[in-house]
């Protein structure tokens, strides 16, 4: 029997299969297959599978199979739920994890709530250029605060890969429809992105106050996206320094409850530094053989409730009285 986890941050939710422990590793094809099942069909599905490997330079290695089977470079608030496994696996609280563009340094953090397990994971690397998002518009090589009309006529917006790609717009109130309309006609190929891109729009609340919400590639509309709101705090930080305490964490509210980001701005902003800290909260653990998983055929999961998801509900439910 080979055990998987359900987990999640900010209640964007995930399952955990560490390929370390099986006989013979999954390949590609199993492995979009199995996230496809997973994501649409076990304990109400998911917004991916979280893949360890191992890894020559570091403690491990993850990638992130999205609920359609797409690979994507990075998951912060995936990221997060690796880094609590591998320290609960190995024993440190402070190490590097091989991402599909970066080796990341992560930590474990003070817990936000009690019981309420916390991790601060490096998000980079960072650049606005063209060719690397990649985008499009007119002559531009880079989209910062640009009015874009064919976007929506009463908007700016900024793109920024952390490596994700995402377009971000601040606006006086986040409207499900719009940011719906635009996700979906920019998440899939279009002549401004040509492999996509992630949209978030981000209500300032006050100083080193935001809410964010995301449509993902992907995913679609989901309670958090980890590299989402790191971009966004980044652009807050750069567009909005008036409201930006660079000495304090940012708090990044998002439908599925809160994170806290840190932004060391450098004059030329892709030396920039991001930090994503927030929850890492396990919810089931299952047991299935090993060649079910191969087969994509799940007829045999025991599985069993952590109580951990209560925790982290009357974490959610104190910062909403805090507001």
């Amino acid at each position: 029997m080979v055990k998987l986890l359900k987990v999640h941050g900010s209640e964007n939710k995930f399952f955990i299969l560490d390929q370390t422990l099986l006989e013979k590793a999954l390949n590609d094809e199993e492995l979009k297959r199995l996230a496809i099942n997973l994501c649409q069909d076990v304990l109400d599905g998911a917004d991916g599978l979280l893949v360890i490997d191992t890894s020559e330079n570091c403690l491990g290695k993850m990638r992130v199979i999205n609920a359609d089977g797409s690979e994507a470079k990075m998951c912060g608030n995936g990221l997060r739920t690796v880094s609590r496994y591998l320290c609960e696996k190995y024993h440190l609280e402070d190490f590097k994890v091989e991402t599909m563009s970066a080796d990341l340094s992560v930590s474990k953090a003070d817990d936000f709530y009690e019981n309420v397990p916390a991790f601060s994971v490096e998000i980079s690397p960072i650049s606005f250029q063209k060719d690397t998002l990649p985008f499009a518009y007119k002559d531009l090589d880079q989209m910062i605060d640009e009015h874009v009309p064919e976007f929506l006529p009463d908007q700016s917006f900024s793109a920024v890969a952390v490596p994700n790609p995402h377009l971000i717009s601040f606006v006086p109130e986040v409207s499900q429809l719009e940011l719906g309309d635009l996700g979906q006609r920019l998440n899939r190929k279009n002549p401004y992105f040509p492999e996509g891109v992630n949209v978030s729009f981000a209500q300032i609340l006050n100083t080193n106050k935001l809410f964010v919400q995301t449509y993902e590639r992907g995913v679609g509309f989901t309670n958090a996206c980890g590299t989402g709101m790191s971009a966004t705090s980044l652009m807050f930080a750069m567009l909005h320094s008036d409201q930006f305490d660079p000495e304090k964490d940012i708090e990044v509210y998002n439908p599925g409850g809160m994170v806290k980001t840190h932004i060391t701005l450098e004059s030329q902003p892709e030396n920039s530094q991001i930090r994503l800290i927030g929850n890492a909260t396990f919810t089931h653990e299952l047991e299935v053989p090993e060649d079910e998983l191969h087969q994509n055929k799940l007829q045999t999961i025991q599985v069993t409730i952590t109580g951990e998801e209560d925790n982290y509900r009357q974490f959610v439910n104190s910062i909403n009285n805090k507001n």
